[in-house]
């Protein structure tokens, strides 16, 4: 885009800052998430016995569930910690960029 708006945005240390934030927390937050689910489906492929021990003895449930309802949970966690950021953080310094891109 040529659009002097554009350019202007562009230059606005505070857009690459905003930039950095968002893609670092983006890329620890998703090494996170993939990193447990890659880790239970190794876990999965390569001792599934492991998983298919149950939780008490006697008992039907085995911890697999659990574990795989904890990765879950974790998930959703941090796309509410995103959220966070994205509405709270990054959304502040989108506004000042905006605001100053329209000076």
């Amino acid at each position: 885009m040529s659009d002097p708006v554009y350019q202007r945005v562009r230059a606005n240390p505070k857009f690459q800052q905003l930039v950095a934030r968002r893609g670092r927390l983006a890329l620890v937050l998703s090494l996170i998430v993939l990193g447990a689910y890659y880790a239970l489906m190794m876990v999965v492929a390569f001792a599934p016995d492991l998983l298919r021990s149950p939780v008490a003895e006697g008992g039907a449930l085995s911890i697999g569930f659990p574990i795989a309802a904890v990765v879950i949970v974790v998930s959703w966690l941090l796309t509410g910690v995103y959220s966070y950021f994205a509405n709270g953080e990054f959304e502040d310094l989108n506004n000042q960029i905006v605001a100053e891109s329209r000076k």
